[in-house]
């Protein structure tokens, strides 16, 4: 699969939005919109918990062209975390982010940018710091590094 991109963002934003589901970009796809000089080759998204929401996600990604199982839409209502390759892009949906607690806490912290809602630039952090694979572990000091030039940025405007 190719790496994430902007397209990809794009085409979740507007499907995501005419169904008015909450969510927010999490991991390095999150960072990526934040402007963090890396790449990523999955869309990792937080999804708001309820049945309502979840049921709007199957539909949405139904037409984002993801060739949905039958175990996959019962994962999703399930709010199980949820790994999908049989779409356009490799897309995580996760309900329970290593690292947070809660996803209203997390959608009060959001930064949005061009319409994107991210998680702050702490809650990607803390989750990878959470999850404790290597891969997260060794990405730690260039992601801190980005949050607080994005931060002194941010309080320079």
């Amino acid at each position: 699969m190719a790496a994430f991109d902007y397209r990809q963002a794009e085409e979740i934003k507007d499907a995501f939005a005419a169904r008015n589901i909450r969510y927010l970009f999490l991991g390095k796809s999150g960072a990526v919109l934040l402007g963090y000089p890396d790449t990523t080759q999955d869309v990792d998204l937080f999804i708001e918990d309820s049945l309502e929401n979840c049921t709007a996600v199957i539909e949405a990604l139904a037409e984002l062209g993801f060739a949905l199982t039958g175990q996959d839409q019962a994962e999703i209502r399930r709010r199980e975390f949820v790994q999908l390759k049989n779409g356009p892009f490799d897309l995580d949906l996760v309900f329970a982010p290593d690292g947070i607690k809660h996803f209203n806490a997390a959608w009060e912290r959001r930064v949005v940018v061009e319409g994107f809602p991210v998680c702050h630039p702490n809650d990607i952090i803390a989750s990878k710091r959470a999850a404790g694979r290597r891969k997260d572990l060794e990405s730690l000091p260039r992601l801190e590094a980005f949050r607080d030039h994005w931060l002194r940025t941010r309080e320079n405007k």
